[in-house]
């Protein structure tokens, strides 16, 4: 970890979050949850299910607490332990939804206005879009800050928001004359396969909302599955080369390589020097046997999970419970600072 953000005194403590929409994925495991894993030995850890934020676009309301669930169940499956870290529902813990509004009042519309991820979504519809869509960054700052969150897990295209929600912090810190009281947090980007692109488009990131299931491998997908999207997964003429170097211009193998990489836990370069001259013949066939080898446990654990619906409602209330506990008196604090009438 970076040094503790400045002129915060406080516990470090890790907040991330990931929207129960669509199956997970590769994509996810590599990206984030494995790195969940680690990190919840080596830190406070809060990782939320963030089921407001998946509301801003359309779900089906028969189906949004069984994507919360199948989460959940993926979540346990690749190891995070609810003894250890917090896992919950975001709209269990009122704290999100309070904290927000308050940002909303310290967020500036220009600020918003640059945030390119909403245009990227949005396209040419953005007058039909939600407001919760456009107001997306201001509840994800309050996610993170309703915990004083230090440290947030994030891609490259999370960035963005996460500048957004230290210049919250930092205003509302100026605003009300509280130094330090909310922390700046930090971007923790590292470690291989923080980027997995899809198996179709070397240039887009891995996606559960991509319309074609062939461009990811599901944590759902069994043995001959993962073996088919691997063989069917774009690549070029060539033969794998000798450096990283060589790499460059060559997106979807560059993705191959780089999963590969991150699944055996080996750098690049000695993946490479394995399989330098030869073809995707030989390559997909051994990366396919690899990523059902790493998947299997992971997607059998989960299936019993999903099995018992009440062992996860039971560790999600309890996860609410604690992460209710830590963020309601902050934000108690928050309603002081502002001048909120009290009894």
């Amino acid at each position: 970890m970076s040094e503790k953000p400045t002129d915060y005194n406080g516990p470090e403590r890790v907040f991330s979050g990931v929207q129960p929409s669509g199956s997970l994925h590769l994509g996810n495991y590599l990206g984030a949850l494995k790195k969940f894993v680690r990190l919840q030995h080596e830190h406070d850890c809060v990782f939320c299910i963030v089921d407001l934020h998946a509301v801003t676009v359309w779900q089906d309301p028969k189906a949004l607490a069984d994507q919360t669930r199948h989460i959940a169940a993926a979540f346990l499956a690749c190891g995070v332990d609810p003894k250890k870290a917090i896992i919950y529902p975001q709209s269990r813990v009122r704290a999100h939804t309070e904290l927000a509004w308050y940002f909303n009042c310290v967020a500036r519309i220009g600020w918003l206005n640059r945030m390119t991820q909403f245009k990227d979504k949005a396209g040419k519809n953005s007058e039909k879009m939600s407001v919760g869509l456009y107001d997306y960054p201001v509840l994800q700052a309050a996610d993170i800050l309703a915990f004083k969150g230090t440290h947030v897990p994030v891609g490259e295209d999370q960035k963005q928001h996460l500048e957004l929600s230290r210049d919250i912090a930092a205003k509302f810190n100026n605003d009300f004359d509280v130094p330090g009281f909310f922390p700046l947090p930090e971007p923790l980007i590292q470690g291989p396969g923080a980027r997995i692109m899809s198996l179709r488009d070397g240039s887009k990131k891995m996606s559960k909302s991509d319309p074609s299931d062939l461009s990811r491998i599901n944590f759902t997908d069994d043995a001959d599955l993962i073996a088919k999207k691997i063989r069917k997964a774009k690549t070029d003429a060539g033969v794998i080369p000798e450096t990283s170097e060589e790499l460059e211009g060559r997106p979807e193998l560059s993705n191959l390589i780089g999963i590969y990489a991150a699944l055996s836990e080996q750098p690049e370069d000695k993946v490479l020097a394995e399989y330098a001259g030869q073809g995707f013949g030989v390559f997909k066939p051994a990366l396919a046997e690899l990523a059902v080898e790493k998947l299997k446990p992971i997607t059998e654990l989960m299936n019993r999970y999903l099995a018992a619906p009440d062992e996860i409602d039971t560790i999600l209330s309890s996860g609410a419970d604690r992460a209710d506990n830590i963020a309601t008196p902050i934000v108690a604090e928050v309603r002081d600072i502002m001048g909120f009438w009290k009894v």
